[in-house]
């Protein structure tokens, strides 16, 4: 885990990167998460390795687990631990999302599109 200085520098980054003009908007990002997911458990993303995306996977269960390293009865400590998970989780997925919707778009243009299964 990074020190709190370097945690909240790549939250500031990852603002910046999602608010810049040009850039996937959040809704975007957050819509292409699930699709980001299945292209990288099948093999057809490989921006983002499946270690990375089991290390977001074990701080999803740490958020949600009973069992905390610093247990949360230790208000500040406890919390703290918590919200430097999230904290890395959000930046970390809304980077990655970002690039894979910037992925996506090249495919789209340079005409590799694959055919996808309907939704719904």
């Amino acid at each position: 885990m990074k020190p709190k200085p370097a945690r909240a520098a790549a939250v500031y980054r990852t603002y910046r990167e999602v608010s810049k003009p040009g850039s996937p908007s959040l809704m975007t990002r957050v819509r292409a998460t699930p699709r980001m997911i299945g292209d990288v458990m099948r093999g057809r993303y490989d921006g983002l390795g499946k270690g990375k995306l089991g290390l977001m996977a074990m701080g999803v269960v740490y958020m949600i687990s009973p069992i905390d390293l610093v247990p949360d009865f230790l208000v500040l400590i406890g919390v703290a631990d918590d919200f430097g998970v999230f904290l890395w989780l959000m930046a970390s997925l809304l980077g990655e999302s970002g690039r894979y919707v910037d992925w996506e778009q090249r495919k789209v243009v340079t005409g590799h599109v694959e055919a996808r299964p309907q939704e719904g």
